[in-house]
């Protein structure tokens, strides 16, 4: 049968007649909850505690004294949450105890259907006015109906519930697949027989492709030896500029060398391949301005933490600054194609290269990485994701409430770094890969989305006025 068809018979079976109009306020009167601080409650207690959120904790003694209707008032406006047993409803929430025999389950799923999130007026802290909430219509079955009601709304939450959690199974799965894919890469496994061909051959000189390649080993330190002259040039033009010759060369020894990862832990790379610090394959890196963004309705790009995702920029989530906050958060390094953002805070590892078309300022919490020419952008980000490199920081991360990273830290990791051609060979098969994923991913979300409308066209039908 289909959902339409399912739905019209539910429906045909819950006719109207003997069922009551009346407002929330004089079938359901609500209640104010009551401040409980977290340090005040007794965690070896047995009654629960709701916030707006749902549980949040337990104490020993209760404000409610049996089952019990919970209804955010603050924050989560409007979720409903149903306890039960005797709990204690804290200051974010309005409840409800039974009266005269009503069935709360019935009603937490009465209150589900009316959305009650569109009653918030707050421009600040979202909140339910409880004038707004008592002058709600409905239309509420008679008692000896509620239960027959209640039973067929979770015979049929319980099939999507089945539903959801197979596609949430499948969305974890997919997660795994992709967290092994990177891990494939930046191991060198996704590039075995490439390697047979292109590998020298013992006597030097081409592989068995007849193609040959320069190990990563001699590319770095060919750009690191370029990246030494060019600091040098510059800083003896700045001496010239200012009248002075250098009498010999211990001016040269104040060149910051870019510091090599330490290599003690990490796993054996396969041939042709070299560790490498963040800090050694990246001409230039930068920390985002220590400062909020002032932002306006349109403008230039910002990006920060709530714009990012693995591989991607949320473009719907862009904020924007005025050209004036642009130009100041750009002083020290404008961002430009190919750079790497990177999260150090908050949702700390993610890493996308910007793409063309998009000439963003850095919002908090990210960083900036300009890979030099031993490196493609696209490879560093995705070694920058895998669990090789995650697993040097997972004990480095910092903070309780906004997890985060420090900028030295971050460039002190290392990276397996293959020769340029071996990295362009991984990137594009490990797009290949993604791109199936996401795919994947998206029809998984869509089905998400799809149970989530059915689950209101239940509740829809249930109480239809």
């Amino acid at each position: 049968m289909k959902a339409e068809e399912k739905r019209a018979d539910y429906t045909a079976t819950t006719q109207h007649t003997g069922w009551q109009r009346a407002t929330l306020g004089e079938l359901l009167p609500i209640k104010y909850g009551k401040s409980l601080p977290e340090k005040f409650r007794d965690i070896t207690g047995r009654h629960p505690v709701f916030g707006s959120s749902g549980q949040v904790g337990m104490h020993s003694s209760a404000l409610t004294t049996g089952p019990t209707l919970i209804i955010g008032r603050k924050g989560n406006v409007g979720a409903i949450h149903y306890s039960s047993e005797p709990c204690w409803p804290i200051d974010t929430v309005y409840y409800v105890e039974p009266d005269n025999g009503q069935n709360l389950r019935y009603y937490k799923y009465l209150l589900n259907s009316l959305n009650l999130v569109k009653l918030d007026k707050s421009t600040a802290v979202p909140g339910l006015s409880r004038d707004d909430y008592n002058a709600v219509k409905i239309v509420v079955a008679p008692l000896n109906q509620q239960k027959r009601i209640v039973a067929e709304i979770e015979k049929q939450f319980s099939r999507l519930d089945e539903a959801v959690a197979n596609l949430k199974r499948v969305k974890a799965n997919l997660k795994r697949y992709k967290a092994a894919v990177l891990k494939a890469a930046v191991e060198g496994k996704l590039t075995e027989a490439w390697r047979k061909q292109h590998l020298p051959s013992p006597a030097g000189g081409r592989g068995a492709g007849g193609e040959g390649y320069e190990p990563a080993s001699e590319l770095l330190q060919r750009i690191l030896a370029e990246r030494r002259t060019k600091w040098e040039q510059a800083e003896l033009a700045k001496m010239q500029a200012k009248g002075k010759t250098p009498k010999d060369d211990t001016w040269k020894k104040k060149y910051p060398e870019p510091a090599a990862p330490d290599t003690t832990n990490l796993p054996e790379l396969p041939k042709g391949w070299v560790w490498a610090s963040v800090l050694q394959v990246s001409e230039q890196i930068v920390d985002c301005p220590h400062s909020t963004a002032k932002f306006v309705q349109d403008g230039r790009p910002c990006i920060d933490t709530t714009c990012i995702a693995p591989g991607r920029v949320l473009y719907e989530k862009l904020r924007f600054v005025s050209e004036e906050t642009y130009l100041e958060r750009i002083a020290r390094l404008k961002p430009q194609l190919g750079d790497i953002i990177f999260a150090r805070e908050g949702t700390v590892g993610t890493a996308v290269v910007i793409p063309a078309g998009l000439a963003p300022c850095l919002g908090q919490r990210v960083m900036l990485m300009r890979v030099d020419r031993c490196t493609s952008p696209e490879f560093l980000a995705f070694a920058l994701e895998s669990a090789v490199v995650r697993a040097q920081y997972s004990n480095k991360i910092l903070g309780s409430t906004v997890p985060h990273l420090n900028v030295a830290d971050v460039k002190a990791l290392g990276i397996p770094l293959p020769p340029l051609e071996e990295q362009q060979v991984i990137v594009a098969e490990v797009s290949r890969y993604l791109s199936i994923v996401a795919e994947a991913e998206a029809q998984v979300n869509a089905n998400l989305q799809r149970a989530e409308r059915l689950r209101q066209a239940v509740l829809q039908s249930a109480f239809m006025s």
